[in-house]
């Protein structure tokens, strides 16, 4: 069992905090099928409403996560084999702006959200125990294994909340 590391670093502590559970693998699981059935259950309206100027869409947000995602898993992976190189930061809205989510069947999306996500189990899943702990550097952030996993997590229910209360709580009033 995969166990919620007690610190990570910077924007990674803000994430690995919105984490309520102990197990990384169950936590995924778990939050997968919540996603997928409040992403799965919104109109092409919600799907494609900005809830102001610059803000990128549900779909777009979706994309993201999936981005993102990839992402971690890739810098897990290396810190976890040892990779002594540092890796770089990403631009989230140079990534996002172009990202053709919108132009996106929303069935496309979830699609690739499932496939993503049972990579990253998997992933995870097949790390020793000793590969948790190791660390690596990444955007010039120090953090390891286990708070990149963790991270995945709390960095969707982060999403989820702002979909909740800037999308669909501003278009039901």
């Amino acid at each position: 069992m995969i166990k919620k590391p007690n610190s990570g670093n910077g924007w990674v502590d803000k994430y690995v905090a919105l984490v309520p559970e102990e197990s990384l693998i169950e936590g995924l699981k778990r939050q997968t099928q919540e996603s997928l059935v409040l992403l799965s259950s919104l109109s092409d309206e919600q799907l494609n409403f900005r809830y102001a100027e610059g803000k990128w869409t549900i779909k777009e947000i979706i994309l993201h996560l999936v981005d993102t995602e990839r992402i971690f898993t890739y810098r897990a992976l290396a810190f976890a084999r040892k990779d002594p190189n540092a890796l770089p930061g990403f631009d989230e809205n140079i990534y996002a702006a172009n990202s053709h989510a919108n132009d996106r069947d929303i069935k496309n999306l979830l699609e690739e959200y499932i496939v993503v996500r049972t990579c990253t189990v998997a992933t995870f899943s097949g790390f020793p125990e000793s590969a948790l702990e190791c660390r690596g550097t990444a955007n010039n952030i120090d953090m390891c294994v286990a708070a990149l996993g963790f991270a995945i997590c709390g960095h969707e229910i982060h999403h989820i909340n702002i979909i909740q209360e800037r999308y669909l709580t501003i278009r039901s009033n």
